[in-house]
Order: C-alpha cells, then structure tokens, then sequence
C-alpha cells in the first residue's frame, strides 16, 4: 500500500508540472490566432497565479473537510477540464475565464500533496516528488512542441495534456481507498482551521513566508531572464542563448534527483544551508568575469543549488511548526512563493529595461542573502 500510493503521489506531481509550462510553449501560435497583443500572455499567467494563491490559502479548510486523495482528485479533474477548455477556445476571454480553474486546481493539489508528504514520507521522497515536478514541466513544452511540429495546432496540444490528466483523475478515482488517514489526523481535522491572520502570528511564519517568497524569486527570475542575460550580456544569439537557458532548469532537477540520496545522511536544516552555499558559488560564477563559460556553470550551478531548498523547506514544516499546524503553513508558504512568483521577476525585468540585464547575478545575490536571513531566524524562533 505505502509503494503503491507513493507511485499515485509521484504521477500526480508530474501531472502537476504538465500545464505549468505549456502557456508559453504555446502562446507564440495562439496569440497571432487569436488577434491579441503578445503581452497578453502576462495577464493568463497572473490570472492562473491568483488562482493558484487562492487556493493554496484555503488548502487547509478543503482538506480538514475532505481527504488529501478527494483533493487531490478534484484538482487533477479542474485542470483537465481548463485544459480541455483551452483547447476549444477561440477568443481571449475565454481562455481569462479558464486560467481560473486552471490555477485553483493547481494550487490545491501543490499544497495537499505537500503536506501529506511532509507529514507521511521522509525527506528523499520529498526531493523526488519535486524532481517529479520537474519531469512533467519539461514534458508538458515537448508534448506541445510535438503537436506543433506535426501541424496539429497548439489546441492538440492542450487536448494531449488534458487526456493525461484525465487518465490520472481515474487513477486516483480508484485509489481513493489508499489514502486514509490515520486516527491521529481525523482528530486533528475536527479542530478549527486557522485563518491568515493566526498563521502570521505563530512565531517564525512571517520569516518563512519571506523565505519563500524569496527563493521562488530566486528561481523564477533565472528561469525567465536566464536567455536575456546571456544574450544582451554574453553576446549569444537568440537562439543559443535560449538552448543554454535551459542549464538552470537542468541543474534543479537533476539537483533534486541528487538531493534525495544526500537527504539520507543529511537533515533537511544541512540541505538547505548547502543549498544557499551551492547558489553563492554559481552567482560568483556569474559575477566573474570569465565569460561565457562561466556563465553557463554559473546558471547550472544555481539550479544545482535551488534543488534542495524548497523541498526541505516543506518537509521540516512539521517539525518546526507541529503537525496540527502544518497544511496551514504550507498552504500560506505555496500562496507567499506564488506571490514571489508574480511580483520578483516582473520587477527585475523594470530594472533591467531602467539599468541593465547585467545586474541578474546580483538581484539572485540580494534575494540570497534575504531567504538566507529569514530561514535563519525561523531556525532560531523553532529552536531547530
């Protein structure tokens, strides 16, 4: 039973990365299709995020009132159903209208996943569950650029997706029996969920909200501007310098597959100090003026180094909070790291447009050296 839930919980998390990326695999046909301006891509996007925080910070009430498995469920079910949608859509409101649901299933099973990790599986599980994440992020462009290439149109691409996640949504329709909860948890469930304002209070959440909100900007900002920073900087052509972009994505997930072995002989508090050591090393890469080379090391190494620190972040959640007061907290940090998310690369983007794209190393830098100081204090603050 625990190997074969395990396997349902890695499926769900790379049906979870699936349609993270296919917007901007997709958006270069659909916007022409569809007569609207390139930049409209930004508003799909933050209304899927506003979705996705929404969510995330009502994760605790949907799963106090019903399993993480039925959760789960109907999360994978609401993306198929935006997906599906996507794919039959022909004007911009309509795809306004489905990024909701898009991102509120999102969000959902991101943070109930999460959390039942975190409570039911060791820290290895964790780094694998968001390599997992990883795999169905660089599947779902590929799927599209499938599509795309045998003149099937971007709307097969989203129907391929769909279909696998309604496949999954059977999956777990007829694992429901699997996901259980033990005594101690049905008792938790029966006390009150905390609101926002009695999560922010408990000593180290605000810490560990600037924390996360931090390393997503960490990690989003490289994903997004990585290409922009080696073309304008390096010198690469665009085409190159949207191959050599990669090497972050490259670096977090084989850094996770990595960081599920190391986790046996680590704690979760070494993992993620080694973590933000690893990121210093690759924005001194970056910093150096060693060119192009070093450029690209530095960016693998960043992702090398962003690999450990989410997953560990989540999974000592109940540790440092108590369990009864974990998918409270994880639901707040999902919400804060998707706050980042919309607001910390936009941002650079305002000073790279004012200054210089140059200045990436050391806006990764800055926000380093802010998630370093915050996770600290809630080391202190938990006493771990």
């Amino acid at each position: 039973m625990y190997s074969l839930l395990l396997a349902v919980i890695y499926l769900s998390f790379i049906s979870l990365g699936l349609p993270d990326s296919l917007l901007g695999a997709a958006w270069p046909s659909i916007y022409g299709e569809i007569g609207v301006p390139l930049s409209y891509a930004g508003i799909l996007s933050a209304i899927i995020a506003a979705g996705t925080v929404l969510s995330s910070l009502n994760s605790e009430r949907l799963n106090r009132r019903l399993s993480t498995g039925v959760v789960t469920l109907l999360s994978v079910a609401a993306t198929a159903a935006a997906l599906f949608g996507f794919s039959h859509s022909g004007a911009f409101w309509q795809l306004c209208l489905l990024a909701l649901p898009y991102g509120l299933g999102a969000g959902s099973v991101d943070a109930a996943l999460n959390n039942y990790v975190a409570l039911h599986y060791s820290s290895r599980h964790m780094s694998w569950l968001h390599c997992m994440w990883g795999l169905g992020a660089s599947s779902g462009p590929l799927l599209m650029g499938m599509a795309l290439a045998r003149q099937l149109g971007w709307q097969s691409g989203y129907r391929m997706v769909g279909t696998l996640q309604l496949i999954l949504t059977a999956i777990l329709l007829l694992s429901l029996h699997l996901w259980k909860k033990p005594a101690a948890e049905e008792r938790r469930d029966r006390a009150a969920a905390l609101s926002i304002g009695q999560v922010g209070n408990i000593p180290g959440a605000k810490e560990i909200m600037l924390s996360f909100f931090c390393y997503s900007g960490v990690e989003q900002t490289a994903i997004l501007w990585a290409g922009s920073y080696l073309n304008l900087a390096h010198g690469l052509s665009s085409d190159a310098a949207a191959s050599f972009a990669g090497l972050f994505c490259m670096g977090i997930t084989l850094g996770r597959a990595l960081s599920g072995f190391m986790t046996m002989r680590l704690s979760d508090k070494q993992m993620i100090r080694l973590g933000q050591a690893i990121i210093l090393l690759g924005v001194i890469l970056l910093l150096l003026p060693l060119g192009q080379y070093a450029a690209f090391a530095g960016l693998l190494t960043v992702g090398l180094g962003c690999a450990p620190i989410y997953p560990c972040i989540i999974h000592s959640t109940p540790e440092h909070f108590g369990a009864q007061r974990s998918q409270a907290l994880i639901g707040v940090q999902m919400a804060s790291a998707y706050v980042g998310t919309c607001l910390l690369p936009p941002l650079f983007g305002f000073l790279a447009r004012s200054l210089s794209v140059k200045l990436l190393p050391w806006w990764l830098l800055l926000l380093l050296l802010v998630m370093t100081l915050s996770h600290e204090q809630v080391l202190k603050q938990c006493k771990a």
